[in-house]
């Protein structure tokens, strides 16, 4: 189909374009591509279905978007034409599945799997499924480069709108080309130094993973979904919201955020926000890939849920205000970071509120940055009907697997009348029953703060939920869980079997202002080998991926042979020391 009428611009990519391209020059194409599928009103014509998608193209340089480029180089220039042509299949069937909705579904996320060419594909891959000639669903798998969650639900509430015959006001979003001039203006690079300002702070001194603990291994994890629907959580969190007067949004982000800390026993509640930064007005419809981490920290070392719920607006606005950074920049900063510390960063806490947006998202899945990439989406778009008016008072219902990168996903498609929500727990981490156990407790901790506060100390009773058995072995040390052995085992592997002992200081130790709670020692029996503190913390860096129990010492002390009793600190603080380090630096002997 062809198109022609628009505008022709050229001009720098945005840092959500560019991160989302960097994520896609990198990851398999059905982990990063997103889909959609919109239900097609009854008494539409195919070609008015067709006619209102390329009004759309006409409509948002977005979709008239190519990113030219040499090959081995990522795209640094957006290229929008004047015209163009798209591709529409239809797929006429004489009867349905009895579950057409799921069919249309499994045709979008097909379409995922086959790789966007930036330099000249259109940016929707779109299949109409049809009944003898009438067309109920439109499936379309779409290029993160130019669309997130919150573009497609733009679009879908606009070709609604056009299907109805309604005439759309021009766009008030800036497009692309806009917001990459607002991002390059001196306001917006300090803006962005802001970011990672606020970012390495997070990283540095919050835990590297929330859910390091026993079983917690690998960077990508085949989960189930798992979706609620319940009238009665709906209810309860309108009742809150009424007693508090907070947000629905937030009163919901605070009881997830307490109960995901409460399970896995952390001090703080470390976790993505994608769609948040889409808070600004300029940017809540605008047809882009605004697909840039809110990374929100809250602290939950409070008394009570109340005070909690008074902490997380703040945090959750900070977040948002941080959500606009040089992805480039940012994983560098990353990389010197968590090198310092001893840490890899795991974006395993990901929650994502899409009950807000123009269109309503009701079923997804979450696809993304498999690769645990700190600022990728890890988002997908809406299933294809949206929840009744009416629904079950509490449904807990399984779906199919996604291979994710993070332990803990939840999409959020509805607060009311009904709470709709889908989540992905690491089956690691979360038996079925458990899972199951997770979102009860959720609804129970809503129920009991509609009507008075609740003492965090009492989760467990108001949940059900219990916090994590890590074992004796297991330390919180620089703000982390860790486990001494794990890390002599993984240090000794990185070292070729060399023998280590690890032992956690019960000393804290500061960083430069900020007590902190231990800090661990590795003793090292090198023989010959010419080992240096720097070698050894190089070697386990490389090897950390994947292992979020396992946190890098502090210091390395180097010794030629192991003591007799090598399990005991005292036995090895007798050996002559060879060489000695923090290992994070060249000043090692």
């Amino acid at each position: 189909m062809a198109y022609s009428g628009g505008d022709a611009r050229r001009g720098p990519v945005t840092m959500g374009q560019a991160n989302m391209i960097r994520c896609m020059l990198r990851d398999e194409p059905e982990h990063i591509n997103i889909h959609d599928v919109w239900p097609v009103p009854e008494g539409t014509r195919t070609e008015s279905a067709i006619e209102a998608l390329r009004a759309l193209a006409l409509r948002h340089e977005a979709l008239r978007t190519t990113f030219p480029h040499t090959a081995g180089n990522a795209p640094r220039e957006q290229v929008v034409a004047a015209e163009g042509t798209f591709t529409v299949t239809v797929l006429d069937h004489e009867d349905l599945p009895d579950d057409a909705a799921g069919y249309a579904d499994s045709l979008a996320r097909a379409a995922r799997a086959e790789r966007f060419r930036l330099d000249r594909d259109f940016p929707l891959r779109v299949s109409l499924v049809a009944r003898s000639g009438a067309p109920v669903f439109a499936a379309m798998a779409a290029s993160h480069a130019v669309t997130d969650v919150g573009a497609l639900a733009v679009l879908k509430d606009e070709w609604l709108g056009l299907l109805a015959g309604e005439t759309l006001p021009p766009p008030a979003s800036l497009t692309p080309l806009d917001l990459a001039a607002e991002e390059a203006s001196p306001a917006g690079l300090r803006k962005s130094d802001a970011s990672l300002r606020y970012w390495e702070r997070i990283i540095r001194t919050g835990p590297q993973a929330v859910f390091a603990e026993p079983g917690a291994e690998g960077t990508e994890v085949r989960t189930p979904r798992l979706t609620l629907r319940s009238q009665r959580a709906a209810r309860a969190l309108a009742l809150v919201a009424e007693r508090t007067g907070g947000m629905p949004s937030t009163v919901l982000l605070t009881a997830w955020c307490a109960l995901v800390a409460h399970r896995a026993d952390q001090h703080a509640c470390v976790a993505a926000v994608p769609t948040s930064n889409r808070y600004h007005p300029r940017l809540a419809r605008s047809v882009n890939t605004l697909s840039q981490d809110a990374l929100l920290s809250l602290d939950v070392r409070v008394p009570s849920f109340d005070a909690l719920l008074k902490k997380a607006w703040g945090a959750a606005l900070n977040a948002y205000r941080h959500s606009q950074f040089d992805a480039v920049a940012l994983w560098e900063m990353i990389g010197r970071t968590t090198h310092e510390r001893g840490s890899r960063f795991a974006r395993d806490v990901v929650f994502n509120d899409v009950s807000t947006l123009p269109a309503t998202v009701t079923s997804g899945s979450a696809s993304g940055s498999a690769s645990a990439s700190a600022s990728a989406s890890g988002e997908d778009a809406a299933g294809p009907v949206a929840d009744a008016p009416t629904g079950p008072e509490l449904e807990l219902s399984w779906g199919p697997d996604q291979v994710l990168p993070t332990r803990v996903l939840t999409f959020v498609h509805a607060s009311g009348p009904l709470l709709h929500l889908s989540t992905w727990l690491d089956p690691a981490l979360f038996k079925r029953d458990e899972a199951e156990a997770f979102l009860t407790g959720l609804v129970r901790l809503l129920e009991a703060a509609a009507t008075d506060d609740v003492a965090l100390a009492s989760l467990t009773e108001v949940t059900g939920v219990r916090p994590v058995a890590r074992g004796p072995r297991w330390r919180r040390v620089d703000g982390s869980w860790t486990s001494p052995p794990l890390v002599a085992q993984a240090l000794s592997e990185a070292l070729e079997g060399l023998p280590v002992h690890v032992t956690a200081d019960d000393a804290g130790v500061t960083d430069g202002s900020t007590p902190q709670d231990g800090a661990l020692t590795a003793y090292i029996a090198a023989g010959d080998t010419p080992l240096t503190p720097a070698r050894a913390h190089t070697a386990l860096m490389d090897a950390l991926p994947g292992r979020p129990g396992v946190l890098a010492p502090r210091r390395y002390v180097i010794v030629h042979n192991p003591p007799a009793e090598a399990d005991r600190t005292r036995a090895w603080l007798r050996q002559q020391i060879l060489r000695e380090g923090t290992g994070r630096d060249r000043d090692v002997t």
